[in-house]
């Protein structure tokens, strides 16, 4: 048995492997394993109060008989519960000893995910409380089961003891718990004000590393690759779009021309709204290198995308001379070899790809702008791997998620920031509705109508299978059940990101050449797929996308000259509404982060998240400006205290798995 697992009582062989598989070596690391949420089973709701797609704590008894069936070989268990205020259905999969629970017990409390069904509130498996307190829950570990997990944790705190990390003097400064007595509360909390002031310890510490270790990585006094251009240089490339630039865009290429002229290496971000028109502007600034006789790269998160602009680079720049390439991980392995030496001749001006543009294999021969898209995918010290492949290149970082400007500036510090603050005109804004489960009929035959005039849908989907814990349309019942509907006259595709290859590309392909009229699909499709011939997106249980996803979504849609429309199948609340009141990101992104963090302004993260950082941004106002201030004073102080700050911030990055600064 590895050192250090020795005294904590109920692990075996198999179960240490299964924490070393999650990073954890020992009781220590264990410790600062910490809980992902807590539920706080004190905070008893009165059943008229549940909102749909919100979990709850009720306090209940059952109404009439409870009722048990068998379907499929499972137990089903269903009971209506109440209360003075209202009822709410309640159903258990797999459980068969809870009929005679329901059936013996009077008052009794539960929790689970509230969900209204035509106007009929449900809880699917809802756990039965014992204990009204603050209970923490941590990310599963495969074959650590959830109460072993908590056992083991226990005997840890009754064992260890972790060396601080922050100094003393700090600590007493910005009023921060000592950093033993955090990691027990967030573990065991005892009260909300506890609970609160143990997560801030965690969260101003995580921030505080993050920006330091942000800082570690900002060039210093480096040389760059000049390349002597000018607007009138692009004008070849600007002349032949299908587009006037928007001001917006011209603004933008300016500054990025401007740097490219300077002998400091570019380091810039261009952010904008969902078709505000990034790609035209990075194409351009390749357009400018490569006239130059330079080489340039641009990374995508996905294969999707990176084929998408791909595609779009052999229309629009291959036809001006620029000689580009594809290097993603499942073209073939002659064609990969073919590619690499010709990067490496420099036979290559442009090459797009995934992560595989950053392996040790790829060798550019005068490589003067690295660009990655869809930032937010990718960590700091991804896009910096892609920036050491040249000789100090230049660096042109995308975000289609639009961010609040001051968030911007504090999170992407080591970069200058330009903004695409128009839409082309005549872009016709998407019309968004919420529609509830009793109109899907009607939604149904407006889809076979907007068909009848060739136009094409997308659905999408929270899940790619059906769960038995979670009541939510998955992509892969939806596409069947379809199949059934008044739709199965239509052609249907699915797509799902686990799907192989091949096969996802000739979905993807029979959707581009509009052979597929409704493609049913994880948010997979969320960014890069472009047809503008697609008039409809419908998302599937919209509650529980945050408010940016769901913007990025209906961004795939509208993007011809015709009229597009966004239906959200959710019962109204005030989040969702939102969205059908304005089409503006920025506006959208502020709503979002004031809702429930900036998680979701990056991806699918938990709420609250970044990056995986454990920082709120609704309640830590301002956190992030405080240690970004603190963090810059650190990086020019030679102190003891700046030195540890700067020591535990390594330490810090490693404990993260690199999550942060690589590949996310």
């Amino acid at each position: 048995m590895p050192a250090g697992f020795e005294s904590i009582k109920g692990l075996g062989p198999r179960r240490i492997q299964a924490l070393e598989k999650a990073g954890i070596h020992s009781p220590e690391e264990l410790l600062l394993y910490l809980p992902v949420k807590y539920v706080d089973y004190t905070n008893v709701k009165p059943i008229a109060d549940c909102v749909s797609g919100e979990d709850a704590v009720l306090r209940v008894s059952v109404y009439g008989k409870p009722s048990q069936a068998h379907v499929n070989g499972k137990t089903l268990t269903r009971a209506v519960l109440c209360d003075e205020t209202g009822k709410i259905h309640a159903t258990w999969f797999r459980q068969p000893w809870m009929y005679k629970q329901l059936v013996d017990s009077e008052e009794f409390t539960v929790y689970g995910r509230v969900e209204n069904k035509n106007g009929v509130l449900r809880l699917s498996a809802p756990r039965v409380v014992t204990e009204l307190r603050f209970t923490p829950k941590y990310k599963p570990i495969d074959a650590v089961p959830a109460k072993l997990l908590s056992d083991i944790i226990k005997q840890s705190l009754a064992r260890c003891v972790l060396p601080e990390t922050l100094p003393a003097k700090l600590r007493n400064e910005y009023g921060l718990m000592d950093r033993n007595e955090a990691v027990r509360i967030l573990h065991d909390p005892i009260d909300r004000p506890s609970l609160e002031k143990a997560l801030y310890r965690f969260r101003f510490e995580d921030m505080l590393c993050f920006m330091v270790c942000a800082f570690a990585m900002k060039p210093v006094n480096r040389d760059g690759i000049r390349v002597d251009v000018c607007e009138k240089d692009v004008s070849d490339f600007t002349g032949n779009l299908p587009f006037p630039l928007t001001g917006a865009q011209r603004r933008v290429l300016g500054e990025i021309l401007t740097d490219l002229r300077s002998t400091k290496p570019m380091a810039r971000l261009v952010q904008g709204d969902v078709g505000c028109g990034k790609t035209a502007v990075a194409f351009a600034a390749i357009y400018a290198c490569a006239k130059a006789g330079f080489q340039c790269a641009m990374m995508a998160p996905t294969e999707i995308l990176a084929e998408q602009h791909f595609e779009s680079a052999q229309s629009l720049l291959e036809k001006l001379g620029v000689k580009c390439a594809l290097l993603t991980g499942s073209i073939s392995q002659k064609k990969h070899r073919e590619v690499l030496d010709a990067i490496e001749r420099g036979e290559i001006q442009a090459v797009f790809g995934t992560h595989a543009l950053v392996s040790p294999s790829v060798k550019f021969k005068n490589l003067a702008l690295a660009i990655t898209d869809e930032q937010h995918r990718f960590g700091v010290r991804q896009r910096t791997r892609l920036g050491e492949k040249g000789e100090n290149p230049n660096v042109l970082v995308m975000s289609a998620t639009p961010i609040p400007r001051t968030m911007a500036l504090i999170l992407y510090g080591d970069l200058d920031i330009s903004v695409i603050d128009e839409l082309p005109p005549g872009r016709i804004p998407v019309k968004t509705r919420l529609v509830p489960e009793n109109k899907r009929g009607d939604m149904y035959r407006f889809i076979i109508q907007q068909a009848s005039l060739g136009r094409q849908a997308y659905f999408v989907c929270p899940l790619v299978e059906d769960s038995e814990t979670v009541e939510a349309e998955s992509a892969t019942h939806l596409y069947e059940s379809m199949k059934q509907s008044e739709l199965g006259k239509l052609k249907l595709g699915l797509i799902y990101g686990k799907q192989k290859a091949e096969e996802k590309q000739q979905v993807l392909d029979a959707y581009y050449r509009g052979e597929t009229d409704v493609l049913v699909s994880t948010t997979v499709i969320e960014v890069g797929v472009n047809v503008p011939n697609a008039t409809v997106m419908v998302v599937e249980n919209a509650e529980r996308f945050g408010l940016s996803q769901l913007h990025q979504l209906r961004g795939r849609v509208g993007r011809g000259n015709g009229e597009a429309w966004c239906f959200l199948m959710a019962n109204a609340t005030q989040k969702l509404k939102i969205l059908t009141e304005t089409n503006d990101g920025f506006k959208i992104a502020e709503k979002d982060m004031e809702l429930r963090g900036p998680g979701d302004l990056f991806g699918t993260r938990q709420t609250g998240a970044i990056a995986g950082l454990d920082v709120r941004f609704g309640e830590d106002s301002n956190l992030l400006a405080l240690t970004n201030n603190l963090a810059r004073k650190i990086a020019e102080s030679g102190d003891e205290d700046s030195a540890m700050i700067r020591l535990s911030a390594q330490a810090w990055l490693k404990t993260k798995n690199d999550v942060i600064f690589a590949a996310n």
